[in-house]
């Protein structure tokens, strides 16, 4: 009974120890997938999400001052187009918040392969903010040009008629 014992034993230390060996095995996978490796840090998109957040910030504020002083929209206008900014900011912040989780070490379960895949995606999306600014930079623009135009047109024949 003794020696049926010992086997029982000695199978079951065998079968533990293999288990908590598949354990570490799963356990040491699971931990790497929390470390950001070198080639994920220096990603060349993880430049060009900054970059494009900084051109983000530095034409959005150029146009709004230039939009605001140009005296070609009413308050209200201006209002919206402030808050087409904001949003824009926001949801702009929002990626930089993301790029950030995805390149702190411990916070996030990913292998490379999703970090990269994770990053693309917040550069095409950040690609496609600066687009849409640029865009609706261009149409302000263009608007409060032709508003301009209309003014000096309207002054002018104005000015012609109450010349003598």
């Amino acid at each position: 009974m003794k020696d049926g014992y010992d086997i029982l034993t000695q199978g079951y230390n065998a079968v533990r120890d293999i288990s908590e060996g598949n354990f570490n095995l799963h356990k040491a996978f699971l931990d790497g997938l929390l470390v950001v490796s070198p080639a994920v840090k220096n990603y060349i998109k993880v430049a060009q999400i900054i970059n494009n957040q900084l051109t983000l910030v530095t034409e959005y504020k150029s146009a709004f001052s230039q939009l605001k002083s140009s005296g070609q929209f009413n308050p209200d206008e201006i209002l919206y187009i402030a808050k087409v900014y904001s949003h824009l900011l926001d949801a702009s912040l929002n990626n930089i918040s993301d790029l950030t989780t995805i390149l702190t070490a411990g916070s996030l379960r990913m292998s490379d392969a999703e970090r990269l895949a994770s990053i693309d995606r917040l550069d095409r999306d950040m690609t496609e903010k600066v687009s849409f600014l640029r865009t609706f930079n261009n149409q302000t623009a263009m608007l409060a040009l032709q508003r301009s135009k209309e003014q000096n047109s309207i002054q002018g024949i104005q000015h012609m008629y109450n010349q003598p």
